[in-house]
């Protein structure tokens, strides 16, 4: 089998569109206001900017990892690379 970029044998996965990751964050986070770029254009690399008061006294690692969560470990597999910068409404 042929190793992908994140080190997993397997079949070819389908990369994940820019509307799947929003659209995911979203479900786990409804209040989230959801900017995904595509960095490459290629639908492997993409940047997450995303504000939502679920974020509001948490640490940024903890917002990464509710985002982390909201995309039910596709991270690695579909998704292979994502920048992510979170925010609290309101924070500078």
């Amino acid at each position: 089998a042929r190793l992908h970029e994140s080190g997993v044998k397997g079949t070819n996965v389908m990369p994940m569109s820019s509307g799947e990751i929003e659209e995911m964050i979203k479900e786990a986070i409804p209040d989230a206001e959801v900017r995904i770029d595509d960095l490459r254009g290629d639908g492997d690399h993409y940047a997450a900017f995303i504000t939502s008061t679920a974020f509001v006294g948490k640490t940024r690692v903890q917002q990464h990892q509710m985002v982390y969560a909201a995309l039910q470990g596709r991270m690695g597999n579909e998704l292979h690379a994502l920048a992510l910068q979170t925010s609290a409404p309101g924070d500078g």
